[in-house]
C-alpha cells in the first residue's frame, strides 16, 4: 500500500493473523488512514497481545503509542455516519471492527477477520454493541511508513543449484522465441515469391526449411518444459524444507495464537512463490526482450501500423494497473476466508467426539457451510474482477485487430504493402500483442507475489527459540532456582506470576499445587522454556536458561497436560521414533510407568499400532506411554502436570512409587493428595499472583494476594466501563 503523505487516504483492509488481535489490525487501518503506515507484525513485536484478547483500553494504549488520540463513546446505531470516521466498533462483545465510511446508505465494515462488509443498519444491528471509539491524530503526529520490508529471497533462504538451471530455461527460451519470429517470414515468401512465380520446387524448399525449423521448435519446448518441471519440483522441496524447518525452531507461544488452517493456508502460499519465480519470472524476461525485437521488426514493415497496436498495448497496461488493487484485496480476502473454513474444518473433524457428545452436528455443519459461502463469495469477487478484464481485454484487441486488418488492407490497395507482408504483419502482430500482454500480466503476477510473500513472512521472519550459547547441559546439576519471575502473556494483561523466588535441590521431589487458574502450568513451561519470563531468571544448574534453551531440554523429561502421541507403534512412541531405539530400555520404561504388563497382552505387543493421535488407546494407558516416553531420555529432572489424573488409586500409587525409586528431581503439578502425599516439599500459589511465593516443608499456607486490587484493574480496563 503506497501512502499519501500529504494527507489522508482510503482506509485499507489488514486481516487478522492471529486469532485475538483483531484490536490490533483495527489500529492498523485506522492508523494507515491518518498515514502512519504499520504493518501488523511489526505493531505485534511492540504490543503484543495474549490469546484472552485485548480490551478496549489496551487498544487505547497502543493508540497512544503511535501518537494517535482516542475517545471512547456510547453511539446510538443512528448516531453512527455522525462519528469521526474511521472508527473502531466494539463487536459481538469479542471482537473489533473497523467503521471505514457509509456508502449508499450502508456502512462499510472492514472486518479484521473477513475483509470488507457493506452492511444496513439494520443489520449492523445485532452486532453492534453500542460502544465506539474514535481516533485523530494527535499534535505531535507525524506521517511514515513503518512496514517490515520482505524479500522472498530472504523468506526463502539458501537455494542450491538454481543460478544455472534458471540460465539454461533462459537460453532455451530465447531459442524458442527466434524460432518463433522465423515462422511468419514463411507466409510471405510463400505468398509473395513462390505463389506469385508458381515455383513449385521453391515450396518444396521453403515447406522442407521450415518444417525442420517447427521439429527443432518442438524439441526445445520440450526439453524447457522439463527442466522447469525440474526446476519447480527443487524449488518447492527446499522452499517447504527451509520454511518447515524454521517453524519448528518457533516458540509455543507463536503455535498458541494461530489456527492450524491458516499456518496450513500459508505453507500453500509457497506453491505460489514457485510457480511465479520458475515460470512468470523467466517468462516476463523472455517475453520483454521479445516484445521489443518483434516491435523492431513491426516498425521496419510499417510505423503507421505499429503505433495502433503500441496504442492497444498501453491501453491494456492502464487497465491491468487500474484493476490491481481491487484483484489484490479480493485475492487476499479470498486467501483468508479459505484459511478459516480450514480451520474449522480441522476442528470439527479433530472434535468429532464432542460434537456428537452434544448433537452439535447441525450447527458446526451450519458454521462450516456459512464459511464455505463466505471463500465462495471472495472467489466469485476476483473472478468477477478477472471476467471484467477478460471482457474489456476482448473489445481493446478486438478494436485493435479491425484497425490494423481494415488500415493495412487500404495500404495493399495502394500498393504499399503486399499480401504477403500483410499476412506477415498480422503474425507478427499477434505475436507481439501475446508477448505484451503476457509480459503485463507476469509483471503484475510477481507484484501479487508480495501478497503471498507477506503470509510466508509471518512464519518466516518469526523471532525462533535461541539456541544453547553457554555451558553442555548434559553436564549441568539437576537444581533449580527461580529468581524474582513475573511472567504476563502479553503486554497489558496482569502478571500469571509475580516476583516469584524459590529453590529445588537436585534429586528432591517437589509439589506444585494451587487453585486451577493460579499459573501452575505456567510456571512448568518457565522450567521447560516453552515461555520465557517477562522479569527475573530461570536457572538450571546456576544457569539462566535463556542461555541454555532448548538444549536444557535433553535434560527433562516432562508429560504435559496437552501432550500428544503420534501415528506409528507403541514402542515407536515410547523411544520418539529413535533411529537407535534400544528395546530393552522401552520396556524398562514402560514397567516404570506400568504399562508393560498391558502393552504384552495386546496382540502385537510393543508393535501395536496406536492410531491417530494415539485413539486406540485408552485415556490412562496414554498417559502412562507418555510417561515411558519422557523417561526413556533418561532425565535428570522430571516434570508432571497431572499426570496420573486419569488413572485410578491403585494404578498412580504403583506409578509413584515407581518413579519415586529413581534418582531424579521431579517436580509434580498434582491435585490428588496420594500423588502430593509422595513430595518432599509442598510449593504452593495462591489463587491470584502475589508479591513471592513460600516453600514450606510437608505443608502449605494460604500466602495474601493482590486479588481485590488486580480484580479492580481488570473492571477498569473493562470495556462496559465506558461512559
Amino acid at each position: 500500500m503506497q501512502l499519501n503523505f500529504s494527507g489522508k487516504q482510503r482506509t485499507p483492509v489488514v486481516l487478522q493473523t492471529e486469532a485475538a488481535e483483531c484490536g490490533l489490525a483495527c489500529l492498523a487501518m485506522v492508523a494507515a488512514y491518518h498515514g502512519h503506515d504499520i504493518d501488523l507484525a511489526s505493531l505485534r513485536r511492540r504490543h503484543a497481545i495474549s490469546m484472552q484478547g485485548a480490551t478496549l483500553a489496551h487498544i487505547m494504549q497502543v493508540a497512544s503509542h503511535l501518537q494517535l488520540g482516542s475517545r471512547p463513546l456510547k453511539v446510538a446505531l443512528e448516531s453512527l455516519p455522525k462519528a469521526t470516521l474511521p472508527a473502531i466498533l466494539h463487536w459481538n462483545f469479542n471482537h473489533f471492527v473497523v467503521l471505514a465510511g457509509m456508502r449508499g446508505g450502508r456502512a462499510v465494515i472492514h472486518d479484521p477477520a473477513c475483509g470488507e462488509r457493506l452492511l444496513t443498519l439494520a443489520e449492523l444491528s445485532p452486532h453492534y454493541t453500542g460502544v465506539c471509539l474514535e481516533v485523530s491524530r494527535l499534535e505531535e503526529f507525524q506521517p511514515q511508513q513503518d512496514r517490515q520490508q520482505v524479500s522472498v529471497l530472504q523468506l526463502l533462504g539458501r537455494l542450491r543449484g538454481m543460478k544455472g538451471t534458471l540460465g539454461q530455461i533462459f537460453c532455451m527460451a530465447l531459442a524458442l522465441e527466434v524460432l518463433t519470429i522465423l515462422a511468419p517470414f514463411f507466409t510471405q515468401l510463400v505468398v509473395d515469391n513462390a505463389v506469385v512465380s508458381a515455383d513449385r520446387d521453391l515450396i518444396a524448399v521453403l515447406g522442407i526449411g521450415f518444417l525442420m525449423i517447427a521439429l527443432v521448435h518442438v524439441g526445445v519446448t520440450a526439453a524447457r518444459s522439463w527442466v522447469l518441471m525440474v526446476l519447480g519440483t527443487r524449488l518447492s522441496v527446499q522452499m517447504i524444507t527451509n520454511l518447515f524447518a524454521h517453524l519448528l525452531r518457533l516458540p509455543m507461544s507463536f503455535f498458541e495464537k494461530r489456527h492450524l488452517g491458516d499456518l496450513s493456508s500459508r505453507f500453500e502460499s509457497l506453491n505460489a512463490i514457485q510457480r511465479t519465480l520458475t515460470s512468470s519470472f523467466v517468462e516476463a524476461l523472455v517475453d520483454g526482450s521479445m516484445a521489443l525485437i518483434t516491435l523492431a521488426v513491426m516498425f521496419a514493415y510499417s510505423g503507421t501500423l505499429t503505433a495502433i497496436v503500441c496504442v492497444a498495448a498501453a491501453l491494456y497496461a492502464l487497465l491491468r494497473v487500474a484493476l490491481y488493487r481491487p484483484l489484490f484485496y479480493a485475492q487476499q480476502e479470498q486467501i483468508a476466508h479459505a484459511a478459516n473454513q480450514q480451520s474449522s474444518f480441522l476442528e470439527t473433524i479433530r472434535g468429532i467426539q464432542s460434537v456428537k457428545l452434544f448433537n452439535r452436528q447441525a450447527h458446526r455443519r451450519t458454521m462450516h457451510e456459512n464459511l464455505l459461502v463466505r471463500n465462495f463469495n471472495a472467489e466469485i469477487r476476483t473472478e468477477r474482477l478477472d471476467i471484467l478484464y477478460r471482457g474489456l481485454n476482448g473489445v481493446l484487441f478486438g478494436v485493435e485487430n479491425i484497425a490494423v486488418i481494415w488500415i493495412a488492407a487500404l495500404l495493399v490497395l495502394d500498393s504499399k504493402f503486399t499480401v504477403g507482408m500483410l499476412f506477415a504483419f498480422v503474425s507478427f502482430k499477434t505475436t507481439f500483442v501475446t508477448r505484451i500482454g503476457a509480459f503485463t500480466d507476469n509483471v503484475v503476477e510477481l507484484r501479487m507475489l508480495g501478497l503471498h510473500a507477506e503470509r510466508v513472512a509471518d512464519i518466516a521472519l518469526a523471532e525462533p527459540e535461541p539456541a544453547a550459547t553457554t555451558e553442555v547441559a548434559s553436564t549441568l546439576a539437576a537444581d533449580i532456582e527461580f529468581r524474582n519471575v513475573t511472567f504476563r502473556y502479553a503486554s497489558f494483561a496482569p502478571p500469571v506470576l509475580h516476583n516469584v523466588s524459590f529453590k529445588i535441590a537436585a534429586g528432591e521431589s517437589v509439589a506444585i499445587v494451587g487453585p486451577s487458574g493460579c499459573g501452575k502450568t505456567t510456571l512448568l513451561k518457565l522450567i521447560l522454556g516453552l515461555v520465557a519470563p517477562t522479569e527475573g531468571e530461570v536457572l538450571i544448574g546456576g544457569v539462566n536458561i535463556a542461555h541454555l534453551a532448548p538444549a536444557h531440554l535433553d535434560l527433562i523429561g516432562a508429560v504435559m497436560q496437552e501432550d500428544k502421541l503420534f501415528a506409528g507403534s507403541i514402542a515407536d512412541n515410547i523411544c520418539f521414533f529413535d533411529a537407535n531405539s534400544d528395546q530393552a530400555r522401552i520396556e524398562e520404561c514402560a514397567r516404570l510407568a506400568v504399562i508393560h504388563d498391558d502393552i504384552v497382552s495386546m496382540p502385537m505387543g510393543y508393535n501395536t499400532l496406536i492410531g491417530d493421535m494415539g485413539d486406540a488407546l485408552s485415556g490412562g494407558q496414554k498417559q502412562r506411554v507418555l510417561l515411558a516416553r519422557a523417561l526413556y531420555k533418561q532425565p535428570k529432572i522430571l516434570a508432571l502436570d497431572e499426570a496420573t489424573s486419569h488413572l485410578d488409586v491403585d494404578c498412580e500409587r504403583g506409578v509413584n512409587e515407581a518413579v519415586r525409586s529413581l534418582s531424579l528431581t521431579r517436580i509434580s503439578i498434582a491435585h490428588r493428595p496420594e500423588t502430593i502425599a509422595m513430595a518432599d516439599r509442598i510449593v504452593a500459589l495462591p489463587n491470584v499472583p502475589e508479591p513471592r511465593v513460600r516453600a514450606h516443608s510437608r505443608h502449605r499456607t494460604r500466602l495474601p494476594s493482590e486479588g481485590e486490587g488486580l480484580a479492580q484493574q481488570a473492571r477498569s480496563n473493562s470495556i462496559h466501563s465506558i461512559r
